[in-house]
């Protein structure tokens, strides 16, 4: 007849390291590190996107955006996402954007030298 075979029944724990100087100041610095890139993505997620069929639009229609109006444009976004907004237009500085608000995408742009001043499907827009 074979041996049973008996198991322990005391948990196995994770080896902890030892906190030097040294450890504790490198687990610190990954914690800023984590902390720096949280702050980075968080940033990222409140910008706002442009298709790419948006990007052809703005490029054939000269349409260029300072910081300032990107962070306009950004908090233009947010704010329609509190109101319930899906499809917005943000008219600004002369151009129109459609954009998709719970995406955060920018559709298309659009400039008063456009032939067609019909703009549809949107629920929303933002006069800034």
């Amino acid at each position: 007849m074979a041996n049973p075979i008996y198991f322990s029944t005391q948990p196995l724990l994770p080896i902890q390291p030892q906190t030097t100087g040294i450890s504790r100041q490198a687990a610190q610095t990954a914690r800023t590190k984590s902390g720096d890139f949280d702050a980075m993505l968080s940033a990222a997620k409140e910008r706002v996107l442009f298709s790419a069929h948006a990007q052809a639009r703005m490029q054939e229609r000269g349409i260029e955006l300072s910081e300032e109006s990107l962070r306009k444009l950004d908090t233009a976004v947010s704010d329609l996402g509190k109101k319930g907004a899906r499809e917005s237009l943000v008219y600004m500085d002369g151009t129109a954007f459609v954009v998709s608000v719970p995406n955060r995408t920018v559709i298309t742009a659009m400039d008063g030298r456009n032939q067609e001043n019909i703009i549809t499907n949107i629920d929303s827009a933002a006069i800034l």
